[in-house]
């Protein structure tokens, strides 16, 4: 039996797109294990929660471990393991999301090194990193690592930058295999289905609540004007606030869900999601959409991967790297761009949805074509590590 551990992967997260990555590994290592014969459990090593995980099965263990508190219980459950995988929220290989993050991301890694179990980075954002000394954590660690995955040409770009000259395998996100539940084909014509995901986080102008991510817009007016318009849009519209950052206590700084309901209240004819138990919950919702634009990455990757036309609403580089990678160039940037821009492309999007689709088509083909390269690699080291147990 081969144990593999999760780190930095959640089985119960309120963000649905940190779920949707762990969701996905799983179904990965399942689908890797079963190709190759290889019998696994797997152990997710995560924080304790309220949430009921969303990640379960036979072959599932939630270890719970708080390793800031006791680094020596999380050592313990990383040395009883064979190997360990790594994906950090997909976006947090970084020092821009503060220093307790940061602290936490470095001892996990390094403890795992300690431990003599081969680490794998999985597909993921790196950088940016803005002082010395995370730049030389980072390299060295990722250095260690049996397999450093990158999900997009600059994170890639970013690793050579830092010195890395080691093989780095270039793939794309693992939630482009989350499973979902199609949607019934319509049987009759009827209104347009808007999805549009509001971030609860860029509502309240980001952790320190004084526009964090430098946007150039007011993004809360934005999401209004988008609202109107669509109220008022020529043809039929039904318009959809879809969270996927929920709150399981709802009301936190980053619900999606409290920012939509709140939203509801000024705008009574849109209709407010459901508050997800579930990633693939949540895709399945999506999926249902005639037409998608947010501001979580991961809500528009189920679009994108669902076949809905997305227009993704940036507030960071992790958008353009993933999606242009691809091919597909759709994204908007709060960074940089003007409200009035924004608008522009994202009703001039709508209108060009039928295109859009095709264009979506071939870029998850080539999403799922780079995905390989990642499942290959870690397939390989898996029959590696467990041809020495034999």
């Amino acid at each position: 039996m081969l144990t593999i551990a999760l780190i930095l992967h959640s089985a119960s997260n309120d963000n649905m797109g940190v779920g949707a990555l762990s969701v996905s590994e799983v179904a990965i290592l399942r689908q890797i294990a079963k190709s190759r014969d290889i019998p696994i459990a797997i152990k997710v090593i995560d924080s304790i929660a309220e949430r009921p995980p969303y990640v379960s099965g036979e072959d599932i263990t939630i270890r719970p471990a708080r390793p800031l508190r006791n680094p020596l219980d999380f050592f313990h459950a990383v040395r009883n393991s064979d190997m360990v995988i790594d994906i950090f929220g997909g976006d947090s290989f970084a020092d821009i999301y503060g220093r307790r993050r940061l602290t936490q991301m470095f001892l996990m890694k390094y403890l795992t090194h300690l431990a003599r179990k081969p680490l794998v980075l999985a597909p993921q954002t790196f950088g940016p990193f803005k002082y010395r000394l995370s730049t030389f954590l980072a390299r060295q660690t990722i250095r260690l690592s049996a397999i450093a995955t990158t999900r997009d040409s600059l994170s890639t770009a970013c690793l050579r930058e830092m010195g890395i000259k080691g093989e780095i395998v270039e793939a794309s996100d693992v939630a482009l295999r989350l499973p979902y539940d199609a949607p019934p084909v319509r049987s009759e014509p009827g209104p347009v289905k808007i999805g549009i995901n509001v971030s609860g986080l860029l509502m309240s102008g980001g952790y320190t609540g004084k526009n964090m991510f430098g946007l150039k817009m007011d993004y809360p007016q934005l999401i209004r004007d988008i609202l109107h318009r669509f109220e008022h849009h020529p043809e039929p519209c039904e318009i959809h606030l879809i969270p996927h950052v929920i709150s399981w206590n709802h009301g936190a700084l980053e619900d999606d869900y409290a920012a939509s309901v709140k939203l509801s209240k000024e705008f009574p004819n849109v209709r407010v999601a459901p508050a997800f138990a579930s990633p693939s919950e949540a895709k399945s919702y999506i999926a249902d959409m005639d037409f998608f634009m947010g501001a979580r990455m991961h809500a528009c990757i189920a679009a994108f991967s669902a076949g809905v036309p997305v227009v993704p609403m940036a507030y960071s580089r992790k958008f353009a790297g993933l999606f242009g990678a691809l091919g597909y160039n759709e994204t908007v940037d709060c960074t940089t761009q003007s409200a009035e821009d924004i608008l522009v492309h994202i009703f001039d999007a709508y209108d060009r949805r039928s295109e859009l689709a095709q264009t979506q088509k071939t870029a998850f083909e080539k999403g799922l074509e780079k995905l390989t390269r990642y499942e290959t690699a870690l397939g390989d080291l898996m029959e590696k590590v467990y041809a020495k147990q034999r």
